[in-house]
C-alpha cells in the first residue's frame, strides 16, 4: 500500500520536494534543485515505479526537464527538452505543463508560445504535436497577462483536451491528430464579440476520471456585465459550458480542483481582478459539494485579514488519501495544507521563494 504524501513546490528559485508519511504530521523539505531557476511545472508520475519531472525554465541558458527516480533525492536533466524547428519562427519561452501521456514512458508538455509536445522515452527527446502547435489558429492567438501559455491538458481515453491564454479550450477527439475549439458558452470580456469562437482567456481546467463527461473552468472573470465569465461547468465532454460562479465572492481566480473521490466537489480560489489577491485581504479556499450550484467558504487557519497573496493556477492540489488534504502556495512563499478537504488550514512552509505550482500524490 502506498505510504508516503509526496508533493513537488515549483517556485521562481528552483524545486522543493516535501515528503510525509500517510498522517502527514511532519512534511521533510528538500531542495532547491535547479537552484535559481523558475519552476512553472511539475508532474508526479505514479503509472510505474513513482518518477518525478519538473520544468527548468532558464532566460540565459534554456530550458531543461528535470527527472528524478528516487522521489526527488536527487534530479538530473533529460536527454533533450521541448525544442521548435529551426525553420519554425517560434522560440519555446517557458514550459508551462507536463502530464502523463498514454504508454507509461509518454509524457505530454505544454509550452509557451501555445503547443504541444510528446515524448515517447520519458522524456529524452520530444516531438511537436501539430495538430495542435501547427492549427490554423494558432498564430492568431495572443499572450495574457502571463503570457501564450498552453497551460492545461486533460487525457480522457480517445480525448484530450487543451487549455490556453489566450486561446480558449481546444478538444480533440482522435487522440491529439486534430483539434477544434470548444467554448459554447465560454464569455472573453476583452473583447467586442462577449462569445468567440476562440482566443478565451481560459485560466484552468480539471475533471475526475470518474464522471464521464464532467469538466470544470476556471475562466478569466472581472467583467460583471459579461455572461459566460469566471468559474464553468461542462457536462458533454467540453462542448458546451455554463456558469456556476453565483455564490463566490469574485469570479475571477486561477486554480480550480476537483475532490478525488468525489466529481460533484470543485475547490477555487476567488480572487480580486484587479489587485490578484483575496477579496479584502482574507484569504479564503471555496467548496462546492454538489457540481457548483452552491459554494461554502473554507477559511479556519488562514490569517483573517491584511494578507494579500496571489495563488497561481498550478498552485492548488489535493492528495489521495482517504480523507484528503489540499496544498495551496502563494506568491509570497507559504505553503499551506488544508486538511480535512479544507476544513482546517496550517501553514507548512512559511519561507520558500513565491510559489509557482504545487502538485501531490501518494506513492
Amino acid at each position: 500500500m502506498p505510504d508516503r504524501v509526496i508533493l513537488c513546490i515549483g517556485t521562481k528559485k528552483g524545486l522543493f520536494v516535501a515528503e510525509a508519511a500517510r498522517s502527514r504530521h511532519r512534511f521533510e523539505l528538500r531542495g532547491p534543485f535547479g537552484p535559481g531557476v523558475a519552476v512553472f511545472a511539475a508532474l508526479i508520475d505514479t503509472r510505474r515505479s513513482p518518477r518525478l519531472y519538473a520544468s527548468s525554465c532558464n532566460a540565459f541558458f534554456g530550458m531543461k526537464v528535470l527527472a528524478s527516480h528516487d522521489l526527488g533525492q536527487k534530479f538530473k536533466e533529460t536527454k533533450s527538452a521541448p525544442a521548435f524547428p529551426k525553420n519554425d519562427g517560434r522560440a519555446l519561452a517557458n514550459i508551462w505543463s507536463l502530464e502523463a501521456g498514454g504508454d507509461t514512458r509518454d509524457l505530454l508538455c505544454g509550452v509557451e508560445p501555445a503547443s504541444l509536445f510528446r515524448s515517447s522515452d520519458g522524456g529524452d527527446s520530444w516531438e511537436l504535436v501539430g495538430g495542435i502547435s501547427n492549427h490554423d489558429h494558432a498564430r492568431q492567438w495572443h499572450p495574457g497577462n502571463g503570457g501564450l501559455c498552453m497551460h492545461t491538458i486533460i487525457r480522457d481515453g480517445n480525448r484530450v483536451h487543451v487549455g490556453i491564454s489566450t486561446g480558449g479550450h481546444y478538444l480533440s477527439e482522435d487522440g491529439g491528430e486534430t483539434f477544434a475549439p470548444s467554448n459554447q458558452g465560454v464569455g472573453a470580456g476583452f473583447v467586442p464579440d462577449p462569445y468567440p469562437v476562440f482566443g478565451q482567456c481560459v485560466h484552468k481546467i480539471a475533471r475526475h476520471p470518474d464522471a464521464p463527461g464532467r469538466l470544470y473552468m476556471q475562466n478569466h472573470g472581472g467583467w460583471e456585465d459579461r455572461p459566460g465569465i469566471g468559474v464553468l461547468r461542462s457536462d458533454d465532454h467540453g462542448r458546451t459550458w455554463r456558469s456556476i460562479s453565483e455564490g463566490l465572492p469574485s469570479d475571477f481566480g486561477f486554480p480550480i480542483v476537483v475532490h478525488p473521490h468525489d466529481p460533484e466537489t470543485v475547490y477555487v480560489v476567488p480572487l480580486e481582478p484587479a489587485t490578484r489577491t483575496c477579496p479584502e485581504g482574507k484569504p479564503a479556499v471555496w467548496r462546492s459539494e454538489n457540481g457548483g450550484e452552491k459554494w461554502k467558504k473554507l477559511a479556519t487557519g488562514f490569517p483573517k485579514k491584511e494578507s494579500y497573496f496571489t495563488v497561481l493556477r498550478d498552485a492548488l492540489d489535493v492528495d489521495q488519501l482517504k480523507s484528503p488534504s489540499l496544498y495551496l502556495g502563494t506568491t509570497t512563499g507559504q505553503l499551506w495544507i488544508g486538511r480535512d478537504g479544507g476544513e482546517q488550514w496550517e501553514c507548512l512552509f512559511d519561507s520558500l521563494p513565491p510559489i509557482n505550482c504545487v502538485k501531490a500524490a501518494v506513492v
